[in-house]
Order: C-alpha cells, then structure tokens, then sequence
C-alpha cells in the first residue's frame, strides 16, 4: 500500500511542479498574440514566424497542462450525473472511466506519434511557409512527451481511485 501512495505523490508532484512551469506559456503566448495584433494593425506588418509561434505555444499548452487539469479534476467533464455521486462511486467511474478511456488512448498515441516524430527529426523538419519558424521537429516531439505525462497523471487518479474503493483515503487526497 506504502509504495501505491509513494507513486501517487511522486506523479501529483511531478504534475505539479511541471504544470506550474507550463503555465508561464500562457503569459508567452498573450503576450506574442498582443504583440502580433500591434503590428498587424498599428503597423500594417505581419509575420509568419509570430503566427506560427502563438499556435506553437497554444499546443504546448494544450500538451503539457492536459496532465495538471486533470489532477485538479477541471479537466471537461459531464457532470448532470457524476456530482451527485457519492465518493466510492465516483472513484469506481474513474477507475472504469481510466482503464477504458484514458489508459489506452495516451498510450495509443504515444505509440503512433512516435514514428511520425522520429520522421520530423529525421529530415530535421521545419515550417514549410517562407518566415516560417525553424525546429517544428521539436514541437512535434511534445505529443508523445504530452501524452505520456497525461498517461502518468491518469494513472495516478486509477490508483488513487483505488485506494478509495479500499478505504485507504488518508494520504489519496490530492495537493
């Protein structure tokens, strides 16, 4: 039981720490989006390289947070029913919900993206539009990197979920 706590604080910490660093991305992009709006149409000039990177940031963001959301539980979920559920029984939901869902999609596309990366390091991708960003290999290598944070984080919640079911909640809260 010690060693299923121990994994539970040690992923919850790792999510943590990770998705407070991640969240410094959503000043980077406000600020690249209010800077592309500026020369847009202060300055009637406009650049590939800027537009590119404020969706480069937005899948950055999307990628890495994905694991903090979920361990906040304010990732997007139906609630007409689950929020009158009592604890047990939404821990067994997480569990089926886990197995079911979460496990075998993150590792799915893990194991698909993986190719699909390994190509884009290989021919060194980058933007195919003139002014474009370089290094678009880099940003494709955060999908399997993404996921498998998401994979972990989700597997802590099936744990956690566990522990709940067997009347262990003591140290299965979360930060």
């Amino acid at each position: 039981m010690w060693f299923l706590k121990a994994y539970i604080r040690a992923i919850d910490s790792f999510t943590e720490r990770s998705g407070r660093a991640v969240s410094w991305l959503t000043l980077l992009l406000v600020l690249v989006v209010v800077y592309d709006v500026f020369t847009r149409y202060v300055l009637s000039s406009s650049s590939v390289a800027v537009q590119e990177l404020e969706w480069h940031l937005f899948a950055l963001l999307f990628l890495l947070a994905a694991p903090y959301t979920l361990k906040h539980n304010k990732h997007v979920r139906v609630d007409v029913f689950y929020a009158r559920l009592t604890e047990k029984h939404k821990a067994l939901v997480n569990i089926v919900g886990g197995i079911c869902f979460l496990v075998p999609f993150t590792l799915m596309v893990v194991f698909a993206s993986l190719s699909f990366v390994g190509s884009a390091f290989v021919i060194l991708e980058s933007s195919p539009d003139p002014g474009g960003l370089p290094y678009r290999y880099l940003l494709k290598a955060a999908i399997p990197v993404g996921f498998l944070f998401f994979f972990l984080q989700g597997s802590a919640e099936i744990v956690r979920s566990i522990l709940v079911l067997a009347d262990n909640p003591d140290t299965t809260e979360k930060e």
